[in-house]
C-alpha cells in the first residue's frame, strides 16, 4: 500500500506539470454534490461518477479532494476556494461568500479510490510520463470498474512498455472474472509477466479449499495458470541469475581497482603492503575534499567534481605512496616479515593521522546528479553510480595496460619483474622503476577510492575492509600478471554473489577462501604464472 501511494505520488507530481487531454463531458453535479454527504459510502460512490466523466475537471476535482482542498458549506454545498469562493460545479463565484465551511472528509479507503480514479483518467493523457506513472499506479488495484478505461487504454496506447503494463493490470482484474472464457484468456496471457505478485494469483488459482475442491472450477484454466506459473518461473530465474551477474559484476570492479595497484606492487618488489588499502582510504578522503571545496566555491560546476577528483586522488595517493617508498619500504625489500610489520604500522599511523584531522565519523560524499538514480533492463534496477563503477574499472585497466605494453616504464616494470639482475645489467634503474611503480601502485588504489566513494560513506577504516580481498585476487591470479588478476577479481566477485544467497555472507567468505587455497595448492603460482628464467630457474 505504501509502495503503492508512493509511485502514485511520482506520478501525481509528472501529472501536475503537464496538461491532461481527456475525451470532453459533462461533470456530474449530483456526484459533486455526494462529496458533501455524510456517508463514506455515498461519498466514494460520488467519486467514481465523478470520475466516470473523464474530462479535466474531474481530474481537477480529484485532485484538490486527495489534497484537501475541496469545502463543504454548512448548507451542504460543494465549493472550491482559488482567488475566490467558487461553486465546485459551475465554477460561478459565490455572492455573498459563506462564512464558514469545512474541508471534505479524506480517510485512507477514500484516498485509495482517488488514487485510483486519478490514475485512470491520467492514462489517456498525451504525455508519455504521465501515462507511464499511470499505469504503474494502477499495477496493484484489482478493481473490475477500470476494464472499460484499460480497453480504451489499450486500444489508444502505441508505447510498447505502457502496453505491457496495461495488459498485465488488466488480465489481472479478468483472472477473478465470472466468465471461465474470461478467466482463460487472462490465465494464458498472464504467462508474458514477470512479476512475482502475478505468478502468486496464478497459484491460488490451483490451491483447495477446505472441502478439498479447486478453488478454479475450470481444469482448463487451472492448466493454463500452471503453463503460466512455469512460464514466470522461468522468466524470473532469469532475472535473477541477471541481477546476481550484475551485482557480482560490480562487486568484482571494486575488487579489480583495488588489487590492480598492488598486483604491480607485489609483483614487482615482492613487498607484502598492508597500507595498500590506506592508499584507498586516502584517494576517497581526497575525493571529500574536492567535494567540499566545489561545494563552498563552485556549486554551479558541483557535478564535475567526481571529474576533478580523480587526478587529485591519483596524485595524493601517489605521493603518499613514493614518500612511504623513499622513507622506509626502500630499506626493506627481501626481508618480506620486516615488511609485513613496517607496512602494517604505517597502516595504523595513517588511519590516526586521518581520524585526527577529520575525526572518527564517517563523511559523506554525495553522487553528481549524473550520477544518481538508475536504469532497468530485464527487471533489474542497475544504479548508475555502480555502472559508473564498472566502467571506471575498465577504464583504469586499459589505461594501465597501454602503460605496460607501450612505454617505456612499462618495459622497465615487466623486465624487473621477470628478472631484475639481468635488467639492472642492461642499464635498467631499478630503484628509479622501483619508486614509479609503487607510487603507481598507490595511485591506482587512491582511484579504487574515488570509485568506492561514490556507493558508501567515507570513514578511516574504509581500506580495511579490501586488503585481505585483494590480496587474495593477486594470488589467486598470479603474482604480477595484469590478466590473472582480471580474472580473479572478477570471477571471485562474480561467484560470490552466485552462492551468498544459499549460504550467506560468512560462509560464501570461508568458501572463497577454500577454494583460493585449493586453487594455489594445485597452481601454486597463481592461474596466470609468470614465464621467464628467473621464474622457471
Amino acid at each position: 500500500m505504501m509502495l503503492r501511494r508512493f509511485v502514485w505520488m511520482v506520478g501525481l507530481a509528472v501529472l501536475l506539470g503537464f496538461t491532461v487531454v481527456l475525451p470532453a463531458r459533462a461533470l456530474d453535479a449530483a456526484a459533486v454534490q455526494g462529496l458533501a454527504s455524510d456517508e463514506l459510502a455515498t461519498r466514494i460512490e460520488a467519486i467514481d461518477a465523478i470520475a466516470a466523466a473523464g474530462d479535466e475537471a474531474a481530474l481537477e476535482i480529484l485532485e484538490l479532494l486527495y489534497n484537501g482542498e475541496v469545502y463543504v458549506t454548512e448548507e451542504g454545498q460543494v465549493i472550491l476556494e482559488f482567488d475566490e469562493i467558487v461553486d465546485a460545479v459551475t465554477r460561478e463565484p459565490l455572492d455573498p461568500e459563506p462564512d464558514y465551511y469545512d474541508s471534505v472528509i479524506v480517510n485512507n479507503l477514500m484516498r485509495g479510490n482517488l488514487e485510483t480514479a486519478m490514475a485512470s483518467l491520467s492514462l489517456l493523457s498525451e504525455d508519455r510520463d504521465t501515462r507511464f506513472a499511470s499505469a504503474q499506479a494502477l499495477e496493484s488495484v484489482e478493481d473490475s470498474k477500470l476494464l472499460p478505461v484499460l480497453s480504451q487504454a489499450l486500444d489508444e496506447e502505441s508505447d510498447a512498455e505502457i502496453r505491457a503494463m496495461l495488459a498485465q493490470t488488466k488480465s489481472v482484474i479478468e483472472l477473478a472474472s465470472d466468465d471461465p472464457e474470461v478467466r482463460l484468456a487472462a490465465a494464458i496471457a498472464m504467462a508474458d509477466s514477470d512479476q512475482r505478485r502475478v505468478r502468486e494469483l496464478l497459484a491460488a488459482k490451483l490451491e483447495k479449499t477446505s472441502d478439498g475442491e479447486f478453488i478454479e472450477p475450470e481444469e482448463e484454466v487451472r492448466l493454463a495458470a500452471e503453463e503460466s506459473m512455469k512460464s514466470i518461473d522461468r522468466r524470473l530465474m532469469l532475472i535473477d541469475y541477471f541481477g546476481r551477474f550484475f551485482s557480482g559484476l560490480s562487486l568484482g570492479s571494486i575488487l579489480l581497482l583495488v588489487a590492480l595497484g598492488l598486483a604491480i606492487t607485489y609483483g614487482l618488489l615482492g613487498v607484502i603492503n598492508l597500507a595498500h588499502g590506506e592508499m584507498l582510504m586516502i584517494g576517497a578522503y581526497a575525493t571529500y575534499v574536492t567535494q567540499t571545496i566545489f561545494k563552498n566555491h563552485f556549486p554551479e560546476a558541483f557535478n564535475f567534481y567526481v571529474i576533478a577528483a580523480i587526478p587529485v586522488a591519483f596524485c595524493v595517493a601517489a605521493a603518499v605512496g613514493v614518500l612511504l617508498e623513499r622513507t622506509v619500504i626502500r630499506w626493506l625489500y627481501g626481508r618480506p616479515l620486516e615488511t609485513l610489520l613496517a607496512t602494517w604500522g604505517i597502516s595504523l599511523f595513517l588511519i590516526q593521522t586521518v581520524r585526527q584531522i577529520f575525526g572518527a565519523q564517517n563523511v559523506e560524499v554525495a553522487n553528481p546528479s549524473w550520477m544518481s538514480g538508475g536504469v532497468e533492463f530485464m527487471s533489474v534496477v542497475m544504479p548508475y553510480n555502480r555502472i559508473f563503477i564498472i566502467i571506471f574499472s575498465f577504464f583504469v585497466l586499459a589505461l594501465v595496460w597501454l602503460m605496460l605494453s607501450r612505454t617505456r616504464l612499462g618495459l622497465f616494470i615487466r623486465g624487473v619483474t621477470q628478472n631484475r639482475t639481468m635488467a639492472s645489467c642492461v642499464g635498467v634503474p631499478t630503484g628509479r622503476v622501483d619508486l614509479l611503480a609503487f607510487g603507481l601502485g598507490s595511485g591506482i588504489a587512491g582511484l579504487a577510492g574515488v570509485a568506492l566513494s561514490q556507493i558508501g560513506n567515507v570513514g578511516p577504516d574504509l581500506g580495511q575492509a579490501y586488503i585481505i580481498d585483494s590480496f587474495m585476487v593477486v594470488v589467486l591470479g598470479g603474482v604480477g600478471q595484469l590478466a590473472g588478476t582480471v580474472y580473479a577479481a572478477l570471477g571471485l566477485g562474480v561467484f560470490s554473489k552466485f552462492i551468498e544467497p544459499h549460504i550467506g555472507a560468512v560462509l560464501t567468505k570461508i568458501l572463497v577462501l577454500v577454494v583460493i587455497i585449493a586453487v594455489i595448492q594445485k597452481r601454486p603460482q597463481g592461474l596466470f604464472a609468470l614465464k621467464g628464467r628467473a621464474v622457471e630457474a
